[in-house]
C-alpha cells in the first residue's frame, strides 16, 4: 500500500484515481475547480467528464495541491501538458526529492517544443520520471474494460517500480527505457487523429482512414528517430496501439474535434462542442515547428496545422496529399538496401 497523489480531475485522472484505490493504495486527487471538488465530494461522482463512475469514498479528494503532495510515494501528473509548467512551477515547494512523477498526459510545449519530461527535468531535477502511455480511453478503464499501456523511464528500476503500481487484473503495464519515443507517439498520435476524424467529417471511408494512419505512423517514427527515440517502439502500444484507439474511436476527442472540423465547424466552434482538452490542437503547432527544426518531412501533419492554424479548406487539403510527388513506400529500403531496383 503506497500513498498515492493525483494531480488533475479530468476523466483520465479521476479512472486512475480510482484504478489505484482499487489495487489498495491510498489515493487523494486535486481538483482545481472548488466547485467540481465539493460536486465530487457530494455525489462520489465525476459529472463533467466521467459521469456513471462511482469513486470510492476512500479517495480523498481535494482543492488544496499541497494536501494532494504532501507525504506521497508517488504523485501522477494527470493535467492538459499547456498547463503543467505553470502548475508545477506554483507548487514546487511542496515536493519532495525522492517522489515520482508519473506522467500521464500527452502534449509538447507550443513555446519551447519540449517534451514534458524535459519540464518536469527542468523544474523538479531531482524527482526519478516516468510516463505512462498507450491505447487507453479513461471510460473503459474505469469500467475495468482490459487495456495494455507501457511505462517508460530512463532508469528500470522506475519503470518496474510504476508497473507494480498500477498492473490489475484488468491494467496490464509494460516496461520500457523510452521515454522520448513513449512520449512523442502518445502526444503526435493526436494530430493524426485529428485528421482521421476530419476525413469522418468529410464522409470519407475506411480505405481514407487507413491510409491516413499507416502514413502518420511513419511520420511519427521519422520524426522520433531523428529526435533520438527508438523506431521499435513506434510498432508498439505507444506508438501504432494508441494511434489505433484514438483514430477509431468516439471516447476520442480529438478525433470527435476532427469530424466536426470536416463537417465544416470553425475550430472555436468544435472544441466547445467536445468540451474537453482537445490536446492535438496545440501539439500539431508543436508537430509542424519540430518537422521544421529538424527537417522533417511530415506531410499529413503540415496539412493538418494549415487547416488549424491558416484557415486551409479541408478538401484541398485532401486533394494535396493524393496528388504529392510520386514515391516508393519503403523509400528508405529502397534507396539504401536495394539501389539497384
Amino acid at each position: 500500500m503506497k500513498n498515492i497523489g493525483v494531480l488533475g480531475g479530468g476523466s483520465w485522472g479521476t479512472a486512475l484515481a480510482i484504478l489505484l484505490s482499487n489495487n489498495n493504495h491510498r489515493v487523494d486527487i486535486w481538483v482545481r475547480d472548488k466547485k467540481q471538488k465539493e460536486e465530487m465530494e457530494n455525489t462520489r461522482e465525476n459529472k463533467r467528464y466521467l459521469p456513471g463512475i462511482t469513486i470510492p469514498e476512500n479517495i480523498n479528494i481535494t482543492d488544496d495541491i499541497s494536501e494532494a503532495i504532501h507525504n506521497k510515494e508517488l504523485l501522477v501528473l494527470s493535467i492538459p501538458s499547456h498547463g503543467i509548467r505553470n502548475i508545477l512551477n506554483d507548487s514546487k515547494r511542496y515536493f519532495g526529492s525522492g517522489q515520482i512523477i508519473v506522467n500521464v498526459a500527452k502534449g509538447i510545449e507550443n513555446d519551447t517544443l519540449l517534451r514534458i519530461s524535459q519540464i518536469v527535468s527542468d523544474i523538479l531535477p531531482g524527482n526519478p520520471y516516468a510516463v505512462l502511455s498507450g491505447p487507453s480511453h479513461a471510460e473503459e478503464v474505469a469500467r475495468k474494460i482490459p487495456t495494455t499501456v507501457v511505462s517508460a523511464s530512463e532508469k528500470r528500476q522506475v519503470a518496474e517500480y510504476v508497473q507494480d503500481i498500477f498492473m490489475s487484473p484488468f491494467f496490464r503495464v509494460y516496461t520500457s527505457p523510452d521515454v522520448i519515443g513513449v512520449e512523442l507517439g502518445g502526444s503526435l498520435k493526436n494530430v493524426i487523429a485529428l485528421g482521421a476524424g476530419i476525413s469522418d467529417g468529410l464522409g470519407y471511408g475506411d480505405n481514407t482512414k487507413a491510409a491516413l494512419m499507416t502514413r502518420g505512423i511513419i511520420e511519427i517514427a521519422r520524426l522520433g528517430e531523428k529526435m533520438g527515440a527508438n523506431s521499435a517502439t513506434f510498432s508498439g502500444l505507444a506508438g501504432i496501439g494508441d494511434l489505433i484507439v484514438t483514430c477509431t474511436s468516439m471516447h476520442s476527442r480529438n478525433r470527435r474535434a476532427g469530424i466536426l472540423i470536416g463537417q465544416g465547424k470553425s475550430l472555436v466552434e468544435a472544441i466547445k462542442s467536445v468540451g474537453m482538452v482537445v490536446e492535438g490542437i496545440k501539439t500539431a503547432k508543436s508537430a509542424y515547428e519540430l518537422a521544421s527544426k529538424h527537417q522533417v518531412v511530415m506531410p499529413i501533419t503540415k496539412e493538418i496545422y494549415e487547416v488549424l492554424y491558416e484557415g486551409k479548406d479541408v478538401k484541398n487539403s485532401v486533394i494535396n496529399l493524393m496528388l504529392r510527388d510520386k514515391k516508393h513506400e519503403m523509400e528508405d529500403v529502397i534507396k539504401n538496401q536495394i539501389k539497384d531496383w
